[in-house]
């Protein structure tokens, strides 16, 4: 994105542009789906104290969680336990720096933005392992490497569904796939473009079930079983740090969720929208916006449907199923490739 702004201009106003990215979807999961909902599904009231309908429950709950004292464990390993909950954050705003946003609106336009974005997505791994290592506690290190067991068992599975996608678009670039979907044409006809999600509607699957074991939500929320590990690698945090975590759990969904949008529906592009107006830097990041929260709605119902998997049915969903799934997925869509 370029404005003809001094550098250090630009970079101020695309660290701003990434903390708002990450911020305000992350927030609009928290109080669209979690506080109301759910608990319309559910038929409960949900929050309706804090302001109107309970509006400002949000603002609310982050309040008491900044208040709270931040207690650190006496045998703690205090510098990698302050230095946790932040690593994981990073993770999650690093993703954001290559997602496009419209024709001119993106942090950086790397040629290889997917390998990118894959690759910062797993330093969270480091994050929940020292988290949990660092508490010197049983239930946190517990969880600390269920949660790395299948972050790195379903990272597989999500790399694989993802190179259909580039074979299909022949870049890696993400703003080239969004102009590859918007350009193409499916049986010949070209009035709506070619979305991936009609040709690779296996790897979207795929991506999906590794989105919501990679941000642990239920049925893959082994990590932090209430049940079973209190809160698993966050037991021991609370206050500032504590926060921190669900931010940076809510905020990976609306990552992978963005990364989802832009490789299987087109992005910040829709049928019949023109791909280099100057308003579609405007209704781009909307567009986005609303598929983002498309797709966190389908992972939030999956989350309060699905009751959660043993630690073995998930290594054998992911090792079993998924995978040889995808490998069958990649060689398929190159033949067709090559034959059409």
């Amino acid at each position: 994105m370029t404005l003809g702004l001094v550098y250090w201009q630009e970079t101020l106003l695309k660290t701003v542009g990434v903390v708002l990215a990450v911020l305000l979807p992350a927030g609009g999961f928290v109080q669209a789906y979690l506080f109301k909902m759910v608990s319309h599904m559910q038929s409960r009231l949900g929050p309706m104290e804090a302001g109107p309908h309970g509006s400002l429950q949000l603002l609310a709950e982050v309040g008491k969680s900044i208040q709270k004292e931040d207690i650190i464990p006496e045998k703690a390993d205090a510098g990698i336990y302050k230095l946790a909950p932040y690593l994981i954050v990073m993770s999650v705003f690093l993703v954001y720096v290559v997602v496009p946003f419209g024709p001119d609106m993106y942090f950086s336009n790397l040629d290889a933005g997917v390998f990118y974005a894959l690759a910062v997505s797993s330093v969270s791994v480091i994050g929940v392992l020292i988290a949990g290592w660092a508490s010197a506690n049983k239930y946190s290190l517990i969880g600390g490497l269920r949660a790395a067991g299948q972050l790195i068992a379903y990272e597989l599975p999500m790399v694989l569904a993802v190179v259909g996608v580039v074979i299909q678009a022949e870049t890696m670039n993400l703003q080239g796939i969004v102009l590859a979907q918007a350009d193409g044409e499916i049986f010949g006809f070209g009035g709506i473009g070619n979305l991936f999600v009609f040709t690779q509607f296996i790897g979207l699957f795929l991506f999906f079930v590794a989105m919501q074991a990679e941000s642990t939500q239920t049925p893959f929320d082994m990590p932090v079983a209430e049940s079973e590990l209190v809160t698993g690698y966050m037991t021991e945090y609370s206050g500032l740090r504590f926060l921190l975590f669900f931010i940076a759990e809510f905020a990976a969904i609306g990552a992978f969720a963005a990364i989802a949008a832009t490789l299987f529906l087109g992005g910040w592009w829709l049928p019949g929208l023109s791909l280099d107006a100057d308003y579609m830097n405007v209704v781009g990041p909307l567009v986005l916006f609303g598929k983002v929260m498309a797709i966190a709605f389908v992972v939030f119902w999956v989350r309060f449907t699905m009751p959660r998997l043993r630690e073995d049915q998930l290594q054998i969903f992911a090792w079993k199923y998924l995978i040889p799934l995808s490998l069958i997925n990649i060689v398929a869509t190159g033949i067709l490739k090559v034959v059409f």
